[in-house]
């Protein structure tokens, strides 16, 4: 049928050069083809790892914000959250040499989870920091993986709900898993302490290293939302709001 169409266009081309003209599109149109199949498997596979998937349940916790720009940074501005959002994620961009873009939305994933499941946030970013240092594809020898640092064959019924084991790197399936483990852990035992040694599986340290280690950073990082709010204070008395000491 080409090669009919080709000689119907080119009627004073021989029959040599229409078939050679004919393979030649077919193969043109074959490598089209195959080349896009391959661009649909590879966005299958891992396309959604660290966007569609991990925004969805960015977007279900209520985790994730809008981009700042224009009248939207003005609005962002406002809002006292997405700020403390934002002097968390530079503290940790520059203590963990990570992107800020990429810390905000971590910030903003382990505040959703926190709020979900009833944890502290700043406990859920604080035991990030010790376990993988804000590196999404952190993997120890003894096979925890991710932000979280979570050993997938211990844990196979949380990670089936998004997918099995294959999704242990999604950043928000990893927090909400790990937030999840820590959690039951707080249920079992009633004792922060204890959950965090389990959490670690370093229940015989006498000394409690990991949660002294976990409960530091966390203390960092109210030392930072605190000072964010006192200039926060600051800020609003300077422009001629009320402030505690001022009389009403």
């Amino acid at each position: 049928m080409l090669a009919k169409s080709i000689s119907a266009l080119f009627p004073n081309l021989d029959t040599v050069e229409v078939a050679r003209r004919t393979r030649n599109a077919v193969s043109i149109l074959v490598f089209i083809a195959s080349l896009f199949a391959l661009l649909l498997i590879i966005h299958a596979q891992y396309g959604s790892r660290f966007t569609g998937d991990s925004r969805s349940r960015m977007l279900s916790m209520g985790a994730l914000k809008p981009a700042a720009s224009g009248e939207s940074a003005t609005r962002e501005a406002a809002n006292p959250e997405v700020l403390r959002y934002r002097v968390l994620a530079e503290f940790l961009a520059k203590r963990y040499k990570v992107s800020q873009d990429v810390t905000f939305d971590l910030v903003s994933i382990a505040h959703g989870a926190g709020y979900q499941l009833g944890l502290d946030p700043l406990l859920i970013m604080a035991i990030i920091a010790v376990e993988s240092r804000y590196n999404p594809i952190a993997e120890s020898v003894a096979g925890a993986k991710g932000l979280m640092q979570i050993i997938p064959k211990y844990h196979t019924d949380k990670l089936d709900e998004f997918g099995g084991e294959k999704a242990i790197f999604d950043p928000a399936t990893n927090i909400l898993v790990g937030s999840q483990i820590l959690k039951e852990y707080l249920r079992r035992t009633g004792n922060l302490g204890i959950a965090l040694q389990m959490y670690a599986g370093a229940l015989n340290d006498e000394q409690d290293v990991y949660t002294s280690r976990v409960l530091g950073e966390k203390q960092r990082l109210q030392q930072v939302v605190g000072r964010h709010a006192g200039r926060n204070i600051q800020i609003k008395s300077s422009a001629g709001g009320s402030s505690p000491s001022s009389p009403l």
